[in-house]
């Protein structure tokens, strides 16, 4: 029998069998919800409850009660956008790429990973659909019939290629969540024993009866979805650059933009999957399988992530420098001294110099460290897209035009909202859907599990 080296740290700690591993997984779905679900769930509908109230507002009385004005056209809206499609990055990330290189540590937290890619994704949609103003109109993005007229003609326009760049990313990111969930289905179908939970996950389970033609076929769809997925990880995010880059904006049209998107896509989509696996691993009690190896292993990812995004930032200021063109200097200038400097400071530092600490291994292996700096480095994308849109344009080529931008309640609302129906969400998920994949965490048992890596008779 295969053998893992005992170099390497086991990856299921505790003395746990098959039996249990189905069990701590399950368990949470069949017995009443924990009371720390039902506190966390009621806040979380209680924000995104008020994020509906604020959008009906924003329906009713228009755009207008944005902040937006006449320099700053694109503000909060499109900021939240970006930071909302760069968080859905990590979860397709993690599942996609680790399966093709075989990494077995991704199967403890692919599951949570790409559920919070499908929250986020529907999150990021909900700004541009609502920035068009009249949104009965949406449908005009798609595809349509000839017989409903001329209605694309910017079908060149960077902004149409989001719509189908997002749909594609939105689908494939769909089916290989719910393909990797269907045996997990079965497993659970066959232990409740409420009728009505019997049917609802015989239905969702497709008729799954774990033969060996079916793991064959499962096994073969993951890998294709997982080549397909992939590329798309990395064109989502740089065709959402092209939004920017196309235009003759200073500050933004530069061709580094597209893999210093996605590299800031794929550092803040992990530290959101650190956020959300650091609760999840507290409140459901699965630290057998979520543990320091898997928090190091994501915290290396955001180093290296966190480099390259500092290195873009430097990149720029140095290439306006160099360029000799006195507007493209003047914004980054603008940028780090202008009268929104203390933006760009906030997103130097949670973006350069905080993620540098986690090369001290104590402090990239203490999990309340790893929780704090998660949600700092997410404040500070969400700073990077607002530093990049708001900086680049409240100061234009015409001084009497030069604004300062304010947020309105609104602004604020609709953003504080679309969070709280993502944690709603990513909560009824982690109540009715297992939450870590639990036929694949079997798979690795006799080869990562630590009962079997330190106890020779095995």
């Amino acid at each position: 029998m295969f053998k893992e080296s005992n170099i390497r740290k086991p990856l299921i700690l505790g003395h746990k069998t098959y039996h249990d591993i189905t069990n701590d997984i399950v368990s949470p779905i069949e017995g009443p919800a924990p009371k720390q679900w039902k506190i966390a769930i009621t806040i979380a509908l209680i924000v995104a409850l008020y994020g509906v109230g604020v959008i009906s507002y924003l329906v009713g009385v228009g755009i207008g009660s944005w902040g937006l004005n006449k320099t700053v056209g694109w503000a909060w809206d499109i900021t939240n956008f970006v930071w909302w499609v760069g968080i859905g990055h990590a979860g397709t990330l993690i599942s996609a790429v680790l399966l093709l290189f075989r990494q077995r540590w991704r199967m403890a937290i692919n599951r949570s990973a790409e559920a919070m890619t499908i929250f986020a994704v529907m999150m990021a949609a909900v700004f541009p659909v609502f920035h068009m103003g009249r949104v009965w109109m949406a449908y005009w993005t798609l595809p349509l019939p000839n017989q409903f007229g001329s209605l694309w003609p910017n079908f060149n326009s960077a902004l149409m290629w989001d719509v189908f760049a997002i749909s594609t990313y939105f689908s494939v990111s769909l089916v290989f969540w719910y393909i990797g969930l269907i045996p997990d289905f079965a497993t659970i179908r066959d232990r409740v024993s409420k009728p009505w939970m019997k049917k609802f996950y015989s239905i969702l389970s497709f008729g799954w009866s774990g033969r060996a033609k079916h793991w064959t076929r499962f096994e073969e769809i993951s890998l294709v979805l997982a080549g397909i997925a992939t590329p798309l990880v990395f064109s989502v995010h740089s065709i959402v650059s092209m939004d920017f880059a196309t235009s003759i904006v200073p500050g933004w049209h530069t061709t580094i933009f597209p893999p210093y998107f996605v590299s800031g896509a794929i550092f803040s989509g992990f530290a959101m999957v650190q956020t959300l696996l650091l609760i999840m691993r507290k409140t459901m009690k699965l630290e057998a399988y979520i543990h320091l190896k898997h928090i190091e292993y994501m915290n290396i990812v955001i180093i290296v992530t966190g480099s390259i995004v500092g290195v873009a930032y430097l990149t720029e200021l140095f290439i306006s420098d160099y360029s000799g063109v006195q507007y493209e200097s003047y914004a980054f200038i603008n940028r780090f001294s202008g009268p929104l400097a203390w933006s760009y400071w906030c997103m130097m530092t949670c973006n350069v110099i905080s993620p540098q600490l986690f090369w001290f291994k104590k402090l990239r292996t203490n999990l309340v460290f790893t929780f704090v700096m998660s949600i700092i480095v997410n404040i500070g994308m969400w700073f990077e897209r607002f530093v990049i849109i708001v900086t680049s344009i409240h100061r234009d080529y015409l001084p009497a035009a030069w604004g300062e931008f304010k947020a309105s309640f609104i602004d604020i609302g609709m953003f504080i909202g679309t969070i709280g129906i993502f944690f709603t969400l990513f909560l009824l998920f982690a109540r009715y859907f297992p939450v870590l994949a639990l036929n694949e965490l079997k798979t690795i048992l006799k080869t990562s599990g630590e009962s079997y890596k330190n106890d020779n008779k095995h």
